[in-house]
């Protein structure tokens, strides 16, 4: 982690989701069909086929016989569940028809809300599901029942399976819709601390909304960046931050963005430098250290403009007040006294770079002085010039390339540009990616302010 103080850690609440289902509460009780007394049963019996056929409940005579008695005892206020164990034991073989397991699965489950046994609850959740007979819109709510209690016992594999039964039989309830589930599916990863798996998921299921033109909700993809970026998870954490910035553009998202890519880093000055270059682009510049740290990498000697534009800034926003800072003062003081004579050599050090024996040293010079200056063409002129160059450090010039090609309004091609990036710059690349997508999007661009 980084040594620089003043970045914030970003405010990203890791948070359970709770689904709105009060069964799995532990205080409502099930209504299942129910069968009336032992006679009509041996009717159904007789007639079993018949009644199959037509859909109607059959039951066997031995399960109703044990059955009713066990019910009765079940349904007196304050019962001891446990003490019937043996009895609701010995009910369970006698359980032969779809609708015996039905009848049998509501009653195990109404027995463990009873007696606060989260295991017979999940055996009657199972019991109802395996029976076949539940109603087809009572399917998905028992799945989602049988996920919440088997994550409650921490069976994470089988809540797992429960909980995609549920997402694929379209289950909602009020303030429950598919990305809740989905949501609480990749949860049941980061209980187990599978964190890599979970946020496997997650990128899918972003993807597939994706695909399928739906719109991603912003706790997909904050949800992703809180565990990647609390458990350090690379390069994940900034995959899901490009994602979350191009499409949720606040001021705050990307502050939080810029802040995390700091504080997962250490950065030295020249690669720290394309990274604030960003926060100002996206206004997410707001403490005292963010333009000391700013200044220090430009330098007053190589970019005395920049460093006076940024200082100014500074001002402007009173986040330095004048006269407030001696150090910020002297640095302000040295840039603007350099800033005269380094306009006067832009025209000798654009000839020299331009030069086809030009140094490295020399092109990338000219380079950054042109972007300082805001000359984007020129300067994505010799950041291209310095990749044919043998010494060149190319994840460097690709991601200046990529600064000025943004200036330049040639979004497209920066975004291809920075997907070239490697090695400690890929997550600036990455961000400033996001950034150039957002420009090409108005209302996003207006969001925040750019």
């Amino acid at each position: 982690m980084t040594n620089m103080s003043s970045p914030r850690r970003p405010a990203l609440i890791a948070r359970q989701f709770a689904l709105a289902v009060a069964l799995a509460a532990g205080t409502a009780v099930l209504a299942v069909p129910g069968f009336t007394d032992a006679a009509y049963a041996q009717k159904k019996k007789k007639k079993g086929e018949e009644e199959a056929e037509a859909g109607k409940p059959v039951y066997t005579p031995a399960f109703v016989k044990a059955y009713q008695p066990l019910d009765a005892k079940l349904k007196v206020p304050g019962v001891d569940v446990a003490a019937l164990n043996a009895e609701i034991d010995a009910l369970i073989p006698l359980a032969t028809t779809p609708d015996d397991k039905l009848a049998l699965g509501g009653m195990l489950f109404n027995a463990g809300i009873a007696g606060k046994d989260y295991a017979l609850q999940l055996q009657g959740a199972e019991t109802m599901l395996a029976s076949g007979r539940a109603k087809p819109e009572d399917n998905g709510r028992y799945s989602v029942i049988a996920f919440q209690i088997a994550n409650e016992l921490k069976q994470y594999d089988k809540a797992r399976s429960y909980l995609q039964k549920a997402i694929d039989l379209n289950y909602t309830a009020p303030n429950l819709g598919k990305t809740e589930l989905q949501m609480n599916l990749a949860e049941l990863y980061f209980a187990e601390e599978r964190n890599e798996e979970g946020l496997k998921y997650l990128s899918d299921v972003i993807a597939a909304k994706k695909a399928a033109g739906e719109t991603v909700d912003a706790k997909l993809y904050r949800r992703g960046v809180s565990v990647a970026y609390t458990n350090e998870i690379v390069p994940q954490v900034y995959e899901f931050v490009e994602m979350w910035v191009a499409d949720y553009p606040s001021q705050e998202n990307w502050r939080d963005a810029v802040n995390l890519t700091r504080n997962l880093n250490d950065f030295d000055g020249p690669v720290l430098l394309d990274l604030l270059r960003l926060g100002k682009k996206v206004g997410t510049l707001k403490e005292k250290n963010d333009y000391i740290f700013y200044v220090e990498s430009a330098d007053p000697r190589r970019l005395p403009q920049e460093v006076v534009s940024i200082i100014n800034d500074a001002y402007a926003s009173g986040v330095i007040p004048k006269g407030s800072d001696s150090w910020v003062e002297e640095q302000y003081k040295s840039a603007t006294g350099l800033v005269a004579a380094d306009k006067a050599a832009l025209t000798s050090l654009e000839r020299d770079a331009s030069a086809a024996t030009a140094k490295l040293r020399t092109v990338m010079a000219a380079g950054d002085t042109f972007l300082s200056y805001g000359d984007y063409a020129k300067a994505a002129a010799f950041y291209e010039k310095s990749l044919t160059l043998a010494d060149a450090d190319r994840d460097t010039s690709l991601t200046r390339l990529g600064i000025a090609q943004i200036g330049a309004g040639n979004l497209d091609a920066a975004i291809a540009t920075f997907k070239q990036v490697s090695g400690l710059r890929a997550p600036i690349a990455r961000l400033w990616s996001a950034y150039a997508a957002q420009q090409s999007k108005p209302a996003m661009a207006a969001a925040t302010g750019s």
